[in-house]
């Protein structure tokens, strides 16, 4: 999807800032480029750490809704047993209340002893670098949905596909995995009706101290 593409599907929304659209995909690009040059040994370090604590490979690919509600491919280090993608179909098949759905809680049995702390760190989320250069996704925006759970979205909640999505977000930022889905949604929607430039920059500066707190990450 293209940035130009992203800008218009912002504007339907309400009337976005184009200079501010232009600016966080500068930023979006200027942030990725030098995160990846920076943590590229750390990269090798965890791609290693993960392969030796269990069996399978070491960049977890799934398919999420970006963009006007368009599939794309998410990257993402591995923190689960191999087949726990399996495990959790036959629940995401069977929603019919996303409102108080819980993907994982604490203590889940399929997060492996890395995967426990690359989740604590939110360092399983670095390969999603990758998704901000092909432009299918933001460093900040809603978290990207799974299909089984997008179809479930009201009119009100698919206003969170009029935007990328994002890296962190206003959720993330407000209470992270300890937040139902329905909570969640309600913040990405609120993160769309208020967007700028400004408000991507307060996100990214909580999302610091959220990450090195550890609170709502499991």
């Amino acid at each position: 999807m293209s940035q130009r593409s992203a800008q218009s599907s912002l504007s339907k929304e309400r009337n976005y800032s184009q200079w501010q659209l232009v600016l966080k995909r500068l930023l979006d690009l200027l942030v990725a480029a030098l995160l990846l040059v920076i943590i590229s040994p750390l990269w090798l370090l965890i791609v290693l750490w993960i392969r030796a604590d269990s069996s399978g490979a070491a960049i977890f690919t799934q398919t999420r809704v970006g963009l006007q509600g368009k599939p794309y491919t998410i990257y993402k280090f591995r923190t689960m047993i191999p087949n726990a993608d399996d495990l959790i179909k036959s629940r995401l098949e069977n929603v019919t209340d996303i409102e108080n759905f819980v993907f994982q809680a604490q203590d889940d049995p399929r997060i492996t002893r890395s995967g426990k702390f690359l989740r604590k760190t939110s360092l399983d989320e670095l390969p999603q670098l990758l998704n901000i250069f092909r432009g299918n996704m933001s460093l900040v925006g809603p978290r990207p949905e799974v299909p089984d759970i997008a179809k479930h979205y009201t009119p009100e909640q698919r206003l969170r596909l009029n935007v990328l999505p994002g890296v962190t977000g206003l959720a993330q930022v407000n209470g992270r995995s300890e937040l139902s889905l329905g909570e969640t949604l309600a913040y990405d929607v609120e993160y769309v009706r208020r967007w700028n430039l400004g408000l991507d920059l307060l996100i990214l500066w909580k999302t610091f101290a959220v990450v090195f707190s550890g609170k709502g990450a499991y």
